[in-house]
């Protein structure tokens, strides 16, 4: 009897707790905090603090990869494997964030940047913070080139596009740069206004910008086609993260697929973004988060959104003094393609100086751009260290 009583301890989470792991526990009940209490992405954190949690939890078996016997001419299943790891291979395979990139689609509105073409600079701007942290990520030399890629992606303040890259350059590192890229997402409007103020004068915000033209049905329609033959043209391995954004445009565009357009910005995307931040989170164990190389990832990942964010407003105020036109340099800081908080967060700046300033529609434009932006910056560094 006290045999059995034993081994049924042996058995329990308890007896599995280690140091690794109740500190894991500890990061998720963090993240749990920061999206409940203080509502930072919590349709993103939610579900990646609870996988952290689950697959942090002793014997639990969640993420267990399946045992299987290999015979002559058969294989044979001795463990099938736990939910979570098949659910991970939406994102190992890279499923899941296309999919996440055609709701995303569905929902965004790309007539501000069809009616001020010039705020694609903007975008193309903030990609400066992937490139200037990659070549720091290799100047430190704990990462590879592959690592070193994937780092950087965390600048474009995108989260699909940073687990799409990862999954395919570096799948070690998924947890650490997918919790770095949503939280700094979350943390948009706590990181970006000193930037944005500390770059710009009181004059320069309270500038007042021209109203955009309206734009045709038909150009809205034409966009996404026109868009996905370029991008794919020029950088083949963005084709799949641009396709399925612009699908999903157009599927809102054309008029005559709405029930697309509702299932694609409905519910196809809560259901990937539970199975997506749920997986990523699993990857989160405690033997490839605490080490080093995750602060250091940390550190990266603000210091590229920063440079990012600093790189459009700078932009901005370049092209006000040579094209001579009228830019608030405050929209420069949604180039990075936190959709659509980094744009609200050039409107609350700017109204601040200015009760009857009206940006957002104008930082709509940079903010749709970095997406683009951000998913071509992906196929470029794909298409270059990629195996």
């Amino acid at each position: 009897m006290l045999d059995l009583f034993i081994n049924f301890l042996k058995s329990t989470g308890f007896f599995g707790l280690t140091l690794g792991s109740i500190s894991m526990i500890g990061v998720a009940c963090l993240l749990l905090y920061l999206a409940i209490v203080r509502k930072f992405e919590p349709l993103l954190l939610v579900p990646i603090a609870f996988g952290v949690l689950l697959t942090n939890l002793p014997f639990a078996g969640l993420m267990a990869e399946p045992l299987l016997e290999i015979k002559a001419n058969s294989i044979h299943t001795i463990e099938p494997g736990g939910l979570l790891y098949y659910l991970f291979q939406g994102d190992h395979l890279g499923i899941f964030p296309p999919l996440i990139f055609m709701g995303v689609g569905a929902m965004t509105d790309f007539g501000p940047l069809i009616a001020n073409p010039k705020s694609l600079l903007l975008g193309a701007a903030a990609q400066f913070g992937i490139f200037i942290t990659f070549m720091g990520a290799i100047g430190s030399g704990l990462f590879t080139a592959q690592e070193a890629a994937s780092i950087g992606i965390i600048g474009g303040a995108d989260g699909p596009t940073a687990i799409f890259l990862s999954s395919k350059l570096a799948p070690h590192l998924l947890g650490p740069i997918a919790i770095a890229a949503y939280s700094y997402m979350a943390l948009v409007p706590i990181i970006q206004p000193p930037i944005m103020r500390l770059l710009t004068t009181k004059k320069e915000r309270a500038i007042k910008m021209t109203q955009l033209r309206e734009v045709s049905r038909r150009e809205k329609i034409i966009f996404p086609v026109i868009v996905t033959i370029l991008v794919s043209l020029i950088v083949p391995p963005a084709a799949t993260l641009i396709g399925m954004l612009m699908l999903g445009n157009l599927f809102r565009e054309c008029g005559v697929a709405g029930r697309l357009e509702d299932t694609a910005k409905n519910a196809m995307i809560n259901i990937i973004t539970i199975f997506l931040g749920v997986t990523v989170g699993a990857t989160a164990t405690a033997d490839q988060f605490l080490k080093i190389e995750t602060l250091v990832i940390l550190s990266l990942g603000v210091i590229a959104f920063a440079i990012g964010t600093a790189s459009g407003v700078l932009l901005a105020k370049l092209m006000n003094r040579v094209m001579n036109v009228n830019i608030n340099p405050l929209i420069g800081s949604a180039g990075v393609s936190a959709v659509p908080m980094a744009a609200r967060v050039s409107q609350v700046v700017g109204q601040k100086e200015d009760p009857s300033n009206f940006l957002l529609m104008h930082a709509m434009g940079p903010n749709v751009a970095g997406v683009i932006g951000s998913a071509v910056s992906a196929g470029v560094l794909l298409s270059l260290f990629g195996n």
